[in-house]
This record gives C-alpha cells, structure tokens and sequence, in this order.
C-alpha cells in the first residue's frame, strides 16, 4: 500500500487547498489597489477644497472689512483699490445712487452706492468676490454746528 492510499481522504483535500493561489493574489491585489486609489483621490480633493474655501473665506473677510472702514461716503465718491500681501486684489468705489429718495420732511439725503471687489487666482482660474451697500454722504465737519 503507498503513501497516498494510507493517508485519510479529509488529508489529501487539506494538503491541496493549503494556500491561495497566485491567481487569487493578483486579483486580491488589483482590488485593493483601486480601492486604495479612489481613497486617495477623494482625500486629495478634500485637501484642495480646503485651501479653495480658506481662501474664499479670506476674500470674504477682506471685502466686509473694506465696508466696515466707511460709515458715510465724502461729498463726490469714494475710489481706492490695493493688494494684500497674500495675492488678494481689491477695489472700493463709492458712486450716487439712483432712485434716492427725500425725506418726508423734504430734506435730501445723498445715497451712494459703494461696492468692493477682492480678487484673487486659483489655480488656472480667476476668482472674484463683490459686496455692495448703500452709504449717505458725509456731513461736513462746519454744517454739524
């Protein structure tokens, strides 16, 4: 009697299926690695829309703080622009407003328009940010007394 035909037949079924073959591996290892790659494209294009949104939410903050410089326009408009040292352009213009409206009363009181504009390159593209009020016309200092 050989060997073969003395071992148990439960033997034989374990001593054939002891391991994966390479064709399992390679199947096994195709699978993770597209796993793996969708994995760091979606946390590749959460960093990008990070840095995007910080600096959106730093234009945002540039313009109101523009608006928040002016509680009245001086007689004749306003016009400014400037940079900040982190790439971010602006523009403050300051025009009369149409359709202004007298006070009851009769007495006038000059609106202007004032608009703010920050801009900033993202990438390939240029990004723009624009806030607008209505503002009166300063009161000299001579007319207050």
């Amino acid at each position: 009697m050989s060997l073969a035909q003395k071992m148990p037949r439960h033997r034989k079924l374990r001593r054939c299926q002891a391991g994966f073959s390479l064709l399992e591996v390679l199947v096994a290892f195709s699978i993770m690695m597209l796993s793996l790659g969708a994995l760091y494209q979606a946390a590749g294009g959460s960093v990008r829309n990070l840095a995007t949104s910080e600096r959106q939410t730093h234009a945002i903050l540039l313009a109101e703080s523009l608006l928040s410089l002016h509680q009245a326009v001086p007689p004749g408009g306003l016009s400014a622009s400037g940079s900040s040292g982190r790439g971010f352009e602006w523009g403050l213009s300051a025009v009369p407003a149409v359709g202004a409206q007298a006070d009851p009363d009769g007495a006038s009181w000059p609106l202007y328009r004032l608009d703010v504009e920050v801009a900033w390159q993202d990438g390939d593209r240029r990004r723009r940010y624009a806030l607008a009020t209505l503002l009166p016309e300063a009161v000299p200092k001579r007319a207050r007394q």
